[in-house]
């Protein structure tokens, strides 16, 4: 019996990364998973992939910063399987021109909130009457590290995500009594195609996670940097049952580095 047997998945940004992860488990824990992605070609990839294992998985393109299109995917996924039970918004990501705030160009701030922040705004938005049409469901909104640390050079970023910890906070407060958790799981560096391309070659070599981490100027994290599937796995409990006491929460997930 899987973990997330009977259940009914949407996971944005599925194409790649943490969620083209979180998408495989979850089909092998027995979901129906639809597969949010604006890039067609590594949606309908991860759909094959999860097709392929035995898994049940359908591509709906989503662009997370657009009312209309989240509103028709969330409505695309409930129509194709009947319902929505779990919410995992994970599309998201820094870019390489955040910095200090004195700085920065305020388009790369307002593209950072619209895709870091309204994304997961827009898709609890349209995903959460879908929840309380089916009993209830939990939510999982990817926050980050950087909202945990004030030395993080990426302001836009941090702020952004900061702001999904209290949207998450605020969702748990709001919705407990349509029977919906929301949590946030906040991951470190995590070694995703993205991390790997923006930070060069060094990580992409031996394996060594030495030089990688001392590539990125990471030594301080304590287990080392870590894979999708490590975020994924978090995710999947806070998505089954297993998790149903727990509500509001925001879970660090880089290593304890942000615990001293």
């Amino acid at each position: 019996m899987g973990r997330l047997d009977g259940k009914v998945a949407a996971i944005t940004g599925a194409g790649s990364g943490i969620a083209r992860a979180a998408a495989i488990l979850f089909a092998r824990e027995g979901a129906k998973v639809g597969i949010l992605e604006l890039k067609e070609d590594l949606g309908k990839a991860t759909e094959k992939e999860v097709r392929d294992a035995g898994g049940d998985a359908t591509f709906f393109q989503c662009d997370v910063t657009n009312d209309a299109s989240v509103k028709a995917a969330m409505d695309g996924v409930a129509a194709k399987y009947g319902k929505l039970n779990v919410l995992f918004n994970c599309a998201g990501g820094s870019i390489a021109e955040d910095k200090k705030l004195t700085e920065v160009d305020l388009g790369v701030f307002d593209f950072t909130v619209s895709f870091d922040l309204k994304g997961p705004y827009l898709c609890c938005r349209h995903g959460i009457p879908h929840l309380i049409k089916a009993g209830g469901g939990s939510i999982v909104n990817v926050s980050s590290a950087a909202a945990l640390q004030g030395s993080f050079p990426a302001m836009a970023y941090s702020a952004a995500k900061g702001g999904v910890i209290s949207l998450t906070r605020s969702l748990a407060g709001q919705f407990f009594r349509d029977n919906i958790r929301a949590n946030a799981v906040c991951p470190g560096v995590i070694m995703t195609d993205r991390v790997k391309q923006r930070f060069g070659a060094n990580l992409q070599g031996s394996g060594d996670q030495a030089k990688a981490i001392s590539a990125m100027g990471m030594q301080r994290y304590p287990f080392g940097v870590g894979q999708p599937e490590d975020i994924a796995n978090i995710a999947l409990f806070l998505a089954s049952d297993e998790s149903r006491m727990i509500n509001g929460v925001s879970v660090p997930a880089e290593g304890g580095m942000s615990a001293y």
